[in-house]
């Protein structure tokens, strides 16, 4: 029997990295449903818009992974500019280099022994790899592993902006770490700070938004103060998302902004407020969830083959695209019952129709692959290849 870490090394080998071509195209009406299903061409416009505007703003661009867990996608977000990748997990950001990205930054802290030799086997053989800590405990044990394994390991301080889900307290405490690791860890490499307010990225009203995360990240300003005037060098200051990209360079507080929504866009994300106006349309909805019409059982409501098995949400409902007089209602794991107002268009049997997701990250999750289309025809299939690598 092959021991767990073996296991888990197996199954990584197995997985698929590259895009499948298909032999020949097919239209996108063909396609088996429940699918997820990108249309190219708002996708590829999102991908160049966010890069446009950080790159004149003099910031660099790490595309979160954690939300397409896809390295097709991330060698196109990189082709186009980006400075490199953010992954939630070790095993994340397994996939990610095995599929030939190199900079990666894991903005999660480890502590466990098995994860913290998971991440030394990848420093090992990639000098570009980083991840957070937010402690001298696991700081510590994290530097002895490096230094057993002869490798260095690049490391930022992650903050805690007041969600208390991870970070080490601003300013002395935070202070406190970086000193330890300068004069403690010698296989580690600090290489700057992490603060991620994570809880600011939907707030509704944009001027709401907009202050209130300028005073949570006025903390993280003072603490790279702190660490310069303590000699300590911070090159970089990573966080920030989506919802923040635009107010980033104001502040002059991050070097690099770790967005990853603006590839795909979801209802979450559409529904808060923009510098401009009361909806959010910087990047468009480019992710959609492909479903059949399979029965109606009576006269005002139909149903399709897509329930919370495909489509997964904190608390919005899924909408259909381009289609109005309709609500979708959650109906168990297979079906969502689809109320008919008062349509915008006739839906029949065996339609096949586009839901915008509701919150793409965990929707992603659910689904092996993604099926790309142009102009309604469907010529490549991208596999999700770190789906459920929540390790």
């Amino acid at each position: 029997m092959p021991t767990l870490a073996k296991f888990i090394e197996d199954r990584r080998a197995r997985v698929e990295f590259e895009a499948i071509k298909l032999d020949k195209p097919i239209a996108l009406t063909d396609v088996p449903t429940p699918a997820l299903v990108i249309d190219l061409d708002i996708f590829e416009t999102n991908l160049d818009r966010m890069q446009s505007f950080l790159s004149e703003k003099g910031l660099g661009l790490r595309c979160h992974t954690k939300m397409h867990k896809c390295p097709t996608i991330a060698h196109q977000q990189i082709a186009r500019g980006a400075i490199g990748v953010c992954t939630a997990k070790v095993s994340e950001a397994e996939i990610m280099q095995a599929a030939g990205v190199q900079d990666i930054l894991i903005t999660s802290p480890l502590s466990t022994e098995d994860k913290i030799e998971r991440l030394v086997s990848l420093a090992v053989t990639n000098d570009s790899l980083k991840i957070v800590v937010d402690s001298i405990k696991t700081a510590t044990a994290l530097n002895s592993a490096a230094a057993a394994a002869g490798c260095t390991v690049g490391i930022l301080i992650d903050l805690d902006p007041g969600m208390g889900r991870t970070g080490i307290k601003p300013l002395d405490a935070a202070l406190k770490l970086g000193r330890h690791i300068r004069d403690y860890c010698d296989a580690l490499q600090f290489k700057g700070l992490q603060m991620y307010a994570g809880d600011c990225m939907h707030i509704n009203n944009y001027e709401e938004r907009r202050t209130t995360y300028a005073n949570i990240m006025e903390k993280g300003r003072q603490t790279r103060e702190m660490f310069e005037a303590d000699g300590i060098p911070v090159p970089v200051f990573s966080g920030g998302g989506t919802g923040t990209y635009d107010i980033e360079s104001e502040l002059g507080i991050l070097t690099e902004v770790q967005a990853g929504s603006y590839a795909f866009m979801d209802i979450e994300y559409r529904d808060i407020a923009s510098r401009t106006g009361p909806i959010f349309e910087d990047f468009q909805p480019s992710l959609f969830v492909l479903v059949s019409v399979i029965s109606q059982p009576q006269a005002q409501k139909i149903t399709v083959d897509a329930g919370i098995k495909c489509l997964a949400s904190d608390k919005s409902v899924p909408q259909f695209r381009e289609i109005e007089g309709v609500v979708y209602n959650w109906a168990g794991d297979e079906h969502g019952i689809v109320q008919l107002n008062k349509p915008s268009r006739e839906i029949l049997l065996g339609d096949k129709l586009e839901i915008i997701t509701p919150h793409c990250d965990p929707t992603v999750n659910l689904h092996d692959f993604f099926y790309t289309y142009r102009n309604g025809v469907l010529q490549e299939i991208w596999p999700i290849s770190a789906r459920g690598c929540s390790q």
